[in-house]
C-alpha cells in the first residue's frame, strides 16, 4: 500500500504548493473565494463536522477525487467516525448513482490510508 500512501502525500504537498502559488497571484476575487470557502466550513447553525460530511457527499456526487480526499481528511480532523463517513458516502452513492462507484473506491482507499496513519 505504499504507492497509494505516496499518492495521498503527493496530493497534500501539491495542494499546499499550488494554493500558495494561487494566493500569491494576489487577485482579490480569488482571495475572496478562498476566504468564503474556508468560512463556509466553520461552526455555525451546523457544526463543522456536519458541514465536512456534506462537503464529502457533494464532492463524491460531483466526482472530484481531490475534493473527496480533502474532505475525508477534514471529516477525520473534525471528529467524524468511520461509520458516519461510510453512511455519508452511501448517501452520495444513492444520490449520484452508479457513476459514483469509481469515486467511492477512491474514497475507501483514502479512508484506509487515513486509518493506517492514525488520522481516523
Amino acid at each position: 500500500m505504499s504507492e497509494p500512501e505516496n499518492n495521498l502525500q503527493k496530493f497534500r504537498q501539491q495542494r499546499e504548493e499550488m494554493n500558495e502559488k494561487i494566493l500569491d497571484l494576489n487577485h482579490l476575487g480569488i482571495k475572496r473565494f478562498f476566504n468564503l470557502d474556508s468560512n463556509t466550513y466553520k461552526d455555525g447553525a451546523l457544526p463543522t463536522q456536519t458541514k465536512e460530511l456534506l462537503g464529502l457527499v457533494a464532492s463524491t456526487v460531483l466526482r472530484c477525487n481531490d475534493c473527496i480526499a480533502y474532505h475525508l481528511e477534514q471529516c477525520a480532523k473534525s471528529g467524524s467516525t468511520k461509520d458516519e463517513i461510510i453512511e455519508s458516502l452511501n448517501v452520495a452513492l444513492v444520490v449520484g448513482g452508479s457513476i459514483v462507484i469509481p469515486h467511492l473506491r477512491h474514497a475507501i482507499q483514502t479512508l484506509e490510508l487515513l486509518e493506517d496513519e492514525g488520522t481516523l
